[in-house]
Parts: structure tokens; C-alpha cells; sequence
């Protein structure tokens, strides 16, 4: 199965999880991508997905709609990496987000791309900036801006878009939370002229605000767990709207599929 991208780009490889197109390449590769399409500053959005993203979108006709057109969806939540492995009997690599911020940052000043981040609020920008230029020296951070918990004006959003293209970064970090960051990237598509990565999450915890799970909880699948228990009040909800239901989704897909190639 291939994504189907902008006229020109060469599709990716995916597959379907739950019927959403995430994007089935090794980590290193996705990352290639990514800077490719960053030196030639070209628009493109990338959606970092999990449970939580993908049931989202199951219930939502709109953004699902969204997660079709973006040109990266990756696998971010080991369940999906665990079905995406069952269903192609591979090995898939987990596309996450502190991983992305990780490796990009890292990277991109190899390629003389900078970046900017989007999102969140001063002080969570302020805590990410010491840190990045302790640990990232070289990397050229082109801007840096908080956005109001309000929707922008559409003024507002221009002047945004334009202060992004005259910066010349080639990566633009979000962090407005799902699905409204992905919902912005998508309505920028073609006005911000770089690669617009959704990473959510990411921001406190490089900030230092929220822990970074250990590793091997992160490779266990427990890292929600672990997430619950620092913000309790404000994702036992969403966990249990999402958890249980993307489970009987992903059982149904995997039994269609057996059943499908018994057929044959």
C-alpha cells in the first residue's frame, strides 16, 4: 500500500491501521524524508500518531480527512506498532515524537535547516531554548512563539505563516495539541513553506515540565500508563474512550485479514 501524495512527490509506503494510512519505513528513512523536503523548504505536514489520534479520527469524518492528506502519519503508540508488525509479519521501527525532536535537532544543522516552534506557552518555550542550545549548539533556532488558547483570526494566522517563510526555517515544530495541531498544519498546507510536524506532547517534556518515560517502559507499551499517572485528572478519560474501542478495531482488522488470506 502506498500513500498518495502532492503530484511530483514520490509515494510512501504504509499501512493500514484501523483504516488510517501510517506510514510503514524504518526511522532513519522517515527522518530522510523529512530533512529532504526541509532543504527544499516545501510544504508538507507531518501528523505523529497514537491511539488517541487515530480513534479521533474514527469518530470524526473531518479529521479524518486531515490524517488522509497528510504526507507523513507515523507510528508514534507501540500498539499501533504492534499491529502494524502483525498485519506486514516485518519489523517496524516507533516513529515518536521526542525521538523526532531528538533526531531532527541533531541533524538538521548538518543540512544548514533551522527550525521553529510553535505553540504551548513563554515559559515552556523558554525552559526548551536553554536546554537546546546546551545540548544542540549548532542547530539555528529561526523563531520561537507561544499561541493564545483562542482560534487566531485569519489575520492573525497570515501574519504567523508569513513570520514562519521570512525566518526561512525548514522545520516547524507544533504544539497545540490533538487534533488541533493537526488540524492547523492542515489549513496551512501551502501557506507555511516548510515541513509542519505535530509533536504535542514533546514540548513539556523536553521542556523538563513532564518526564520522559524510561526506556523500557517506552518499549514495554506502558508509557500511557505512565503518562496516567502523571496527569491522572486529565487523561483517564481519554484513555478509556480510546483504549478499549481501538482494541476491538484493531482485533477486527486482524481477524478480516486472516480470514481474507484464507480465502485466497
Amino acid at each position: 500500500m502506498t500513500l498518495q501524495l502532492p503530484l511530483g512527490v514520490q509515494p510512501l509506503a504504509v499501512q493500514n491501521v484501523i483504516g488510517f494510512p501510517v506510514t510503514a519505513m524504518p526511522f532513519d528513512r522517515q527522518m530522510d524524508t523529512i530533512i529532504d523536503w526541509a532543504g527544499d523548504r516545501l510544504s508538507r505536514v507531518v501528523c505523529v500518531a497514537n491511539v488517541h489520534m487515530l480513534m479521533e479520527a474514527h469518530t470524526n469524518s473531518a479529521f479524518a480527512e486531515v490524517l488522509y492528506s497528510a504526507d507523513i502519519v507515523t507510528p508514534d503508540g507501540m500498539p499501533l506498532v504492534w499491529l502494524m508488525n502483525l498485519m506486514r509479519g516485518g519489523k517496524q521501527d516507533r516513529v515518536a515524537g521526542m525521538d523526532i525532536l531528538l533526531s531532527l535537532c541533531q541533524r538538521l544543522p548538518q543540512r544548514g535547516i533551522s527550525v521553529y516552534f510553535v505553540g504551548s506557552n513563554q515559559e515552556t518555550l523558554d525552559s526548551m531554548r536553554a536546554r537546546l542550545e546546551r545540548e544542540f549548539p549548532d542547530l539555528t533556532i529561526a523563531g520561537m512563539e507561544p499561541l493564545p488558547f483562542r482560534p487566531l483570526t485569519a489575520e492573525e494566522n497570515q501574519a504567523l505563516a508569513d513570520r514562519i517563510n521570512q525566518s526561512r526555517a525548514g522545520v516547524v515544530f507544533v504544539s497545540l495539541g490533538c487534533p488541533k495541531q493537526e488540524i492547523w498544519m492542515h489549513h496551512n498546507r501551502h501557506r507555511v513553506q516548510a515541513v509542519m510536524i505535530g509533536l504535542g506532547g514533546a514540548f513539556p517534556v523536553y521542556a523538563g515540565i513532564h518526564k520522559w518515560a524510561p526506556l523500557w517502559i517506552r518499549k514495554s507499551g506502558f508509557e500511557w500508563l505512565y503518562r496516567l499517572a502523571q496527569e491522572p485528572r486529565r487523561l483517564w478519560k481519554r484513555y478509556l474512550s480510546t483504549i478499549p474501542p481501538f482494541l476491538f478495531l484493531a482485533c477486527k482488522q486482524v481477524v478480516s485479514d486472516r480470514l481474507l488470506q484464507r480465502s485466497f
